[in-house]
Parts: structure tokens; C-alpha cells; sequence
């Protein structure tokens, strides 16, 4: 594919994206796509047959684009500050006013039972659940974290994530209310002095 055709391409992902954000995955058609872009119909169809080739496009091009987590890390950081560090993350996902593609994306698995490697969002859980149970395992070690099971505080915290990062999507949800859920995981986890 020559550059012009990339950035034609691109052109269609970054278009559809902001429709995702706005009508979801299943109000979305390719009409919408093809008036959005000012791109003709065949323009937009030599790229992507569908409104799922076309959203799984974008959830690919999602995934490469994600942060190193590791970047954002001090050398010097304590087990207890890269924990703080990986919550505020979350915290900020979660509380996010930008337009997100969450709803569509929640939208495109309840209709496509779609697994493996394919399946973004078991992929981001399950290596955020693998960093935070890595990242416990550690803190335990070091006595900065209660003697706990590493694998189970992971995923309880990641499931307070996901339920917190849904209420704010579905009905809103207050920054304290946030605050208050994440430390009452958090007092099981970091030992105090």
C-alpha cells in the first residue's frame, strides 16, 4: 500500500473513530462513515467491507497506540508508588471527559462473541491483571504490601476498575466516589507503618 493510500486509510479510521465515540457501535452504519469522510462509497469500501471490519480496524490501531506504563515509572519509585502510579492511571481512564470508544466497544462484544487474541478488551485486563499481580507479588516481597493473595487483590482491584469505569460511562460517577472505592481495596493491600 503506497503513502497516499495509508494516509487515505488513516483518514477513514480517524473519521469513524469520532463517530464510534458519538453513536456507538451498533447506530453506526457505513453511510455515516462515507458522508463523514466526503469520501465516495467504493472510496471507503476499498479499505473496509463493513462497519465490523471497520471498527476492528480501529480497535487494532487502538491497541498499538497504548502507553508503556514502564515509561512513567521513576527508577527510585517504591512498590507502593508504582501502585499509586498504575491507580492514578485508572483513575484517570476512568474519569476521562474525552470521547472514548468504551460504549462502542462494549456495544461490539455483546454482539460478537469474538475470542483469543482478537479480543481487545479480555487483552488489556488480563495484562493489566498480570502487572498488578507482578507488581503485588513484588511489594509482598519487599514488605511494603500485606502478606495477600497477590492474583486475587489483582483482580479484585481490576474489577473495581472495570465496575467504576462502567458507572461513569453509564450514569456518572463523582472523582470522591471514585477515590473512596479504589482506597477501600487499597487499605487490604498497602501495609502500613
Amino acid at each position: 500500500m503506497g503513502e497516499k493510500s495509508i494516509n487515505k486509510k488513516n483518514f477513514i479510521l480517524e473519521i469513524a473513530r469520532d463517530i464510534f465515540c458519538k453513536k456507538g457501535y451498533s447506530r453506526t452504519t457505513m453511510k455515516d462513515v462515507v458522508e463523514a469522510c466526503g469520501i465516495s462509497r467504493g472510496g471507503v469500501y476499498l479499505y473496509f467491507d463493513n462497519v465490523k471490519d471497520l471498527f476492528e480496524a480501529i480497535l487494532d490501531s487502538e491497541s498499538s497506540k497504548d502507553e508503556d506504563f514502564g515509561d512513567k515509572i521513576p527508577e527510585d519509585a517504591s512498590y507502593s508508588d508504582v501502585l499509586a502510579l498504575f491507580v492514578k492511571e485508572k483513575k484517570k481512564q476512568i474519569l476521562s471527559k474525552k470521547p472514548s470508544l468504551d460504549v462502542a466497544i462494549y456495544e461490539y462484544y455483546f454482539e460478537n462473541k469474538i475470542s483469543g487474541k482478537k479480543n481487545f478488551i479480555r487483552n488489556d485486563f488480563d495484562m493489566s491483571l498480570y502487572v498488578l499481580e507482578e507488581l503485588i507479588k513484588e511489594g509482598i516481597e519487599n514488605g511494603e504490601f500485606y502478606d495477600i493473595d497477590a492474583k486475587a487483590a489483582a483482580s479484585n482491584l481490576m474489577y473495581v476498575f472495570e465496575g467504576l469505569k462502567i458507572a461513569a460511562r453509564t450514569r456518572g460517577i463523582s472523582e470522591s466516589t471514585v477515590d473512596e472505592e479504589i482506597m477501600y481495596v487499597m487499605q487490604g493491600i498497602i501495609a502500613e507503618d
